[in-house]
């Protein structure tokens, strides 16, 4: 039997969902299996599944799984037809990048390319759920205007076939290059395969799949590896990679899972040979780290990840789900040290950043207002959720990573309000009009009690900024806002009792919250009503800030 006999019998290659390749066999994952022919019916079958196995004569060529893999892409651009729209939804971000429909997450590949930003991201554009991942991909000249582009990368061949997992982008003169994880689930029991894959275009549109370049794990590695990040050391390139490290606890000699960094080595960008692991000074920290980005900033190396496991600094977090930078060396033997974590971003929604570098010499970054597991959201009845933070210039101060808001955001601003906030009388209430707004103020810390900066108000829905003086807190508090997915409050500590500057950033469903030029940052999803655009400021002394705001569009 050949392949074009077997497609024939398993209904015809419009019946194909997925294929699979384990060693010899081959196994056809079928839309609907009573299309089966007689011929098809001898094979073994699995109905839970419905996949078909068959182990042919002679192994399928490159050219046959090829084949099969661009038939699946063609049945799923098909699919694609059908939720092609954007749904109506008045939690839809005015000026955020969200999916048209679908779960959004990771962003992938942002790169800046023959004269235009490229930003790619996870997509599973037919539920909201977390399953088989695409690449949708958009392009920008001035980062405010995004335009569109077809589907970058389908999860259609045997190495991708349950997810084009998150990546990075390569900017050469000739071609775009895509590197990502493919993932694959085999069976019941869904084990796991990982591989690191290539994608290049000539176009910067249509990309042309090259499969894995790393076919293997890296030692004592499980699985979970993933989220290549590629940068250059000297005359050559490095890929880090997420890791999970499967080792022997000394002292009970228990099985013990950790977070690391892989690293591997090239000269082409296609041949990769395994360094090391990194990340051992850290000793237990986390059991996988997700993410990985490096790059420099005036004279320090940075390293962001999104380490699962940690402890929190705080009783309101209890999720495993982490995001953070470190100070790092890297020698020329390529060897990665890192040091004091600190956290990038204290709300309750950020995770999986990217970063590029602008032609200007800036670093730009922007994230995944998401966090995995937590889907339940209130745009899921408008068949939609997740949605990337706003675009961050970086700076390093202080021994700080600074994030401010992209000057480019300037320019969705509308004409300026000026207004005053005061207790003096009770609370003072402004009504902006618009969940689609900035402000900026700046909040004395309270001598006692707290100070509450109330925003996305009607009265009954509302999201609030506390200073507490007593616990030396900022708190970012959406106990109040419709129910979502997440928890209710997060901390940021305050022990010096500054003054706090204000510069909110909000789009119908978010709030990405700068404190004191960027030293600090809050991101949330808040879900409130379509009236609920009140600012209140709120304290049981009298308290009066100035304050301005402009709508964005």
């Amino acid at each position: 039997m050949t392949l074009t006999d077997i497609l024939a019998a398993c209904g015809g290659s419009n019946n194909l969902l997925r294929a699979l390749r384990v060693e010899q066999q081959v196994i056809l994952e079928l839309k609907d299996p009573e299309l089966r022919s007689d011929l098809a019916h001898v094979l073994p079958f699995h109905s839970s599944l419905n996949q078909v196995s068959w182990t042919p004569e002679l192994p399928l060529s490159n050219a046959d799984w090829d084949r099969l893999g661009r038939l699946i892409e063609q049945n799923q651009r098909q699919q694609l037809v059908n939720v092609s729209e954007t749904t109506e939804s008045h939690h839809r971000p005015v000026w955020h990048i969200a999916p048209p429909q679908g779960l959004l997450n990771d962003p992938n590949g942002f790169t800046y390319h023959n004269g235009e930003y490229h930003l790619f991201y996870q997509l599973y554009p037919f539920d909201c759920v977390h399953k088989d991942k695409y690449w949708a991909h958009v392009t920008s000249t001035d980062l405010i205007n995004w335009q569109s582009q077809p589907m970058a990368l389908f999860p259609s061949d045997w190495f991708d076939s349950h997810g084009v997992f998150s990546g990075h982008a390569v900017s050469t003169e000739e071609e775009l290059m895509l590197f990502y994880t493919g993932n694959v689930r085999i069976g019941e029991q869904r084990d796991r395969i990982t591989t690191q894959c290539l994608a290049t275009s000539t176009d910067g549109i249509h990309f042309t799949k090259h499969g894995p370049v790393i076919d293997s794990l890296p030692p004592s590695v499980t699985p979970h590896c993933r989220d290549p990040k590629l940068v250059k050391n000297g005359e050559h390139w490095l890929m880090l990679l997420g890791a999970q490290q499967e080792t022997a606890h000394q002292e009970t000699n228990e099985v013990q899972l950790l977070g690391r960094l892989a690293i591997y080595r090239s000269t082409d960008l296609r041949q990769w040979e395994f360094v090391s692991l990194a990340g051992h000074e850290l000793n237990d920290f986390g059991y996988m780290w997700e993410c990985p980005d490096l790059f420099e900033l005036g004279d320090q190396l940075i390293a962001i990840i999104c380490p699962q496991g940690i402890e929190a600094n705080s009783e309101h977090h209890n999720i495993p789900h982490h995001n953070g930078y470190l100070q790092a060396t890297l020698d020329g033997n390529d060897q990665l040290s890192l040091s004091n974590f600190q956290t990038l971003d204290y709300g309750f929604d950020f995770y999986a950043p990217q970063s590029t570098e602008a032609p200007d010499g800036r670093r730009l970054m922007v994230g995944w207002m998401g966090l995995p597991d937590e889907i339940d959201q209130p745009s899921v009845k408008d068949q939609w959720v997740h949605q990337l933070t706003c675009l961050r210039e970086l700076t390093w101060q202080n021994d700080k990573l600074y994030q401010q808001p992209a000057r480019e955001l300037q320019q969705l601003r509308g004409e300026m309000q000026r207004f005053e906030l005061s207790t003096s009388n009770g609370d003072s209430h402004i009504d902006l009009g618009s969940k689609s707004f900035e402000l900026q103020t700046t909040l004395p810390w309270p001598t006692e009690g707290q100070t509450t900066l109330r925003v996305m108000d009607n009265g009954s829905e509302y999201c609030d900024i506390i200073l507490d003086a007593d616990k030396q807190m900022i708190q970012l508090d959406r106990t109040h806002t419709q129910p979502t997915d997440g928890e209710t409050i997060r901390e940021l500590p305050w022990t010096d009792q500054r003054d706090v500057e204000i510069q909110l950033l909000a789009d119908n469903s978010s709030l990405e919250l700068f404190i004191n030029q960027g030293e600090y940052v809050m991101t949330a999803r808040v879900f409130t009503a379509e009236d609920a655009t009140g600012v209140r400021l709120i304290n049981d002394e009298p308290v009066s800030v100035d304050a301005k705001a402009w709508l964005l569009g």
